[in-house]
């Protein structure tokens, strides 16, 4: 888990011409399947090391624009009861079954109390496009000891993203809860980690160069560091899992043209493509197959990554 900070830190600040690379399933649902997704990335992960720092999505809390299934974390069972403690057991041994593996663990942060029982398990977070512009999420996320992407919010704003990233660095003080379960104030020091994560919004996709070079130009004129992730799903690839190879690719040649800010990009992958409904007899679950958005399957996210490794490898030899 350290150690995977350390390294997504050092590529956020320019140390080392590795890319950062989150992939995984769009939402964790079931404890098998993640585990044997966590065992191919970590054998994959150590095939692209040198050129690509691959971090596993472990995303167990889903937030959701009106009602919908809120996640492993919350309801584990898919039935509606949501047996929370039983959710955050089996989220945590999770989380530290895939970080045995040598394979660092990324999430999403969303219930404001979650990270007191999961962080010291997780080596990379984000704030989604909904909680980007939370002051509650803001202060959260400068306690963090960890590095934090901030996505733009869903209409699309880059700024509001850079407006967290400064909130965020900036000490803080709020109200949670201590190790023994018992209310608490938090005096944070900061997170000066932060990145720009570009996901696209209601206007369409913000990942060709010129939302690329905002980003940067954004984060320069706040006093920051530029360094930019980009989402391949979501709105950058219009809700479409078959267009994120395009995403990536694209990317992809702008850092290989010199844009210097590209530091990462996030992948919805898993064991088989596409999505599906909870179904009422969850006996009928499709194994391998995502139950939030869509997802490129295995065999796709392998070719995807062993590409990246060989172009960035090109590119170091030529320079």
């Amino acid at each position: 888990m350290l150690a995977g900070r350390r390294a997504a830190q050092d590529i956020l600040h320019g140390k080392g011409d590795r890319l950062l690379v989150v992939v995984g399933p769009c939402s964790v649902h079931d404890y098998a399947g993640a585990v044997e997704y966590a065992h191919r990335l970590a054998a994959l992960r150590e095939q692209v090391k040198d050129r690509l720092e691959v971090q596993m999505r472990v995303y167990v809390d889903k937030p959701r624009t009106t009602v919908g299934w809120r996640g492993y974390l919350l309801d584990p069972d898919m039935n509606g009861a949501n047996d929370i403690n039983k959710g955050l057991e089996l989220t945590r041994k999770l989380m530290i079954e895939v970080a045995e593996l040598g394979l660092p663990v990324a999430t999403e942060l969303l219930d404001p109390f979650a990270p007191q029982y999961l962080f010291d398990a997780v080596a990379w977070a984000c704030l989604g496009a909904r909680t980007t512009e939370s002051q509650t999420h803001r202060v959260m996320a400068s306690a963090v000891s960890a590095p934090m992407g901030f996505k733009n919010g869903t209409g699309g704003g880059i700024k509001l993203a850079v407006d967290a990233i400064v909130a965020a660095a900036s000490p803080h003080a709020f109200f949670t809860i201590d190790d023994g379960g018992q209310a608490c104030i938090v005096h944070t020091q900061g997170n000066p980690d932060g990145h720009v994560i570009l996901r696209g919004g209601r206007g369409g996709p913000n990942s060709a160069p010129q939302f690329v070079k905002e980003a940067a130009d954004l984060m320069k004129a706040a006093g920051l560091s530029p360094a930019v992730m980009v989402d391949c799903s979501h709105a950058n690839s219009g809700s479409d899992c078959a267009r994120q190879n395009l995403v990536w690719r694209d990317v992809l040649g702008q850092r290989l043209a010199g844009q210097a800010a590209i530091k990462g990009l996030m992948l919805e992958s898993n064991l088989q493509a596409g999505k599906q409904a909870i179904p009422a007899d969850l006996g009928t679950l499709k194994p391998g197959v995502s139950v939030t958005d869509a997802c490129i399957g295995w065999a796709e996210t392998e070719t995807l990554l062993q590409e990246a490794h060989a172009a960035l490898s090109r590119e170091a030899v030529a320079g």
